[in-house]
């Protein structure tokens, strides 16, 4: 299909940040199906031993790219762009516009200031408006029917016009900004293909949105910003400083007993994409023992399989609480591993090739159209399911069963190829927990410790497990919480008031000439605009 290049290119950055030290996550989306990607080092599971499907990532049926999402450190990521920018030429290479649309909220608000309406009526109005749903904002429109007292007020003569003028500017465009993580990169300057834009930062953006982009034949790519693993980096950098042990995050034994007994407790605060409560909650009834069971739970915790009771089914199965059934026994082969349930993308694709003969192409086809519900396409292939299936021997009424209830599940199913690279990192960081638990701590109270309900949580999780928090000390701090045999000794990071550039002058002379003596050796010694009185107020008060 002529995607080599494609590939290589991929294969290229990424291990240009492997070799740079930038981690890089083990693979996103469908990509993990692809063994050829396996092979160039853009993934780090192998999708054999988990039957990950290449077609779930590539259909030759169709013509599109395909989409290999890449997550990177998101201290360093934008190294590997810089590297991406040197490598294809500035004039080549560029990010990608998203344009803001004016919400009903948002439109109140602007209109209210255009009409002079006061700041603080216009915000008592735009305080009534409905919350999101699913982090989704109402229609104006809608919102005046949920909220009585928005209705009211429109019906007034002086609020009249603020509404009519909202209305009628929602959904328009209200400004540019730069989309998170798009970049594309082209093979001649791309002021050939489309017209160029730079924004407040000097960043080359393109005119064209992301979709517009592919439309026109240039090919984008994906450089996400991952926390995670940043988190994993300093946690490994961390235990080699303090235990002077090398920890391999790429060869865990993936069935470390300590990690699924700490997974079973709920003990999952710091533990990727495991923290929330009602993950907690699912993940002690689950108790996994097996990686198999951390990529079902990634892919089973989300609302559709939730609200369908899809992960009690599979909980109760997996501890034989409730039995396990096949409608037909070629069943079993595909869907023995989630004890009966369908809960993968995969497994409806795997389910048209067995039972009905379609090739992994068409099935992928199916499982698109699954997804979508369209019913013209949805009769047509309900009928080709079922005369496939009459060849293979089932009956007719079975398989219009069989295919009913994949009907049903694929609305829910999930990609496995990514639960199963994201779950990846969610062991990774739940054995460091494990196994290093000062260190992996230490690691999380840094990378959070801009955020003060976050630090309190880590805090409060430090003492549940027995670890002393030491205070800071002007001579033994360091700008990140540390290791030390008392305990976690506090950072002057996340002291409030003492920015970093005044912590590196204060390391500085800690290291020219040892330790301060008193307050007045301090004075002295750490000299700079940045050292303020400011600063030492907020130093001598900790």
């Amino acid at each position: 299909m002529g995607f080599a290049g494609y590939f290589l290119i991929v294969a290229d950055f990424i291990n240009w940040a492997k070799a740079e030290g930038i981690p890089v996550g083990p693979g996103r989306g469908s990509a993990a199906g692809s063994l050829v990607a396996y092979a160039l080092r853009i993934t780090d599971l192998d999708p054999l031993p988990y039957n990950l499907l290449f077609e779930r990532f590539l259909n030759p049926g169709r013509r599109s790219m395909p989409d290999i999402d890449v997550d990177f450190c998101y201290e360093r990521r934008d190294e590997v762009i810089r590297y991406v920018r040197e490598k294809y030429g500035e004039d080549r290479v560029a990010g990608i516009i998203t344009f803001g649309t004016l919400k009903g909220k948002a439109a109140i608000k602007d209109v209210g200031r255009v009409l002079e309406f006061p700041y603080g009526e216009t915000d008592r109005i735009a305080k009534l408006y409905p919350a999101p749903v699913q982090g989704k904002d109402h229609p104006l429109e809608r919102a005046l029917e949920l909220e009585p007292r928005l209705g009211e007020l429109r019906e007034r003569e002086r609020e009249r016009p603020l509404f009519d003028y909202a209305l009628r500017l929602e959904g328009l465009l209200r400004h540019a900004s730069k989309h998170a993580a798009g970049i594309v990169i082209s093979n001649r300057p791309l002021s050939a293909d489309l017209p160029l834009f730079v924004d407040k930062d000097h960043t080359v953006l393109t005119q064209y949105p992301y979709g517009d982009v592919e439309w026109i034949g240039l090919i984008k790519f994906d450089f996400l910003g991952l926390k995670t693993l940043t988190l994993l980096a300093n946690i490994v950098k961390l235990i080699a400083d303090t235990r002077g042990e090398t920890v391999d995050l790429a060869s865990l034994p993936l069935t470390d007993k300590k990690t699924y007994q700490l997974l079973s407790k709920g003990d999952t605060v710091g533990v990727f994409q495991m923290e929330s409560g009602g993950m907690r909650k699912m993940v002690t009834q689950l108790r996994p023992s097996r990686f198999e069971d951390l990529i079902a739970a990634l892919a089973l915790f989300r609302p559709g399989p939730l609200d369908s009771g899809m992960d009690q089914d599979f909980i109760k199965r997996k501890h034989g609480k409730e039995k396990v059934t096949y409608e037909h026994p070629l069943l079993e082969g595909i869907l023995k591993e989630t004890h009966g349930t369908l809960v993968y993308q995969e497994q409806v694709m795997q389910i048209a090739r067995v039972l009905a003969g379609y090739s992994m192409a068409d099935a992928d086809n199916l499982r698109r159209a699954m997804g979508k519900k369209k019913p013209q396409e949805m009769d047509k292939e309900r009928d080709r399911f079922r005369a496939g299936a009459v060849k293979q021997g089932i009956k007719a009424d079975l398989a219009t069963t069989i295919f009913e209830q994949m009907e049903k599940f694929a609305a829910y199913g999930f990609n496995k190829s990514h639960s199963a690279a994201y779950a990846l990192i969610s062991f990774q960081t739940a054995y460091l927990k494990a196994h290093y638990l000062e260190e992996f701590m230490a690691g999380l109270l840094s990378l959070e410790m801009g955020e003060i309900d976050k630090t309190y949580k880590n805090i409060a999780e430090c003492r549940a497990h027995g670890i002393p928090i030491l205070p800071p000390d002007i001579n033994e701090s360091g700008e990140k919480f540390t290791v030390t045999d008392k305990g976690i000794r506090f950072g002057l990071g996340a002291v409030r008031g003492v920015g970093s550039k005044a912590i590196e002058i204060i390391l500085a002379a800690r290291r020219e000439s040892g330790p301060f003596s008193d307050l007045a050796d301090f004075a002295n010694r750490v000299r700079g605009q940045q050292i303020n009185r400011r600063v030492l107020e907020c130093l001598t008060k900790c």
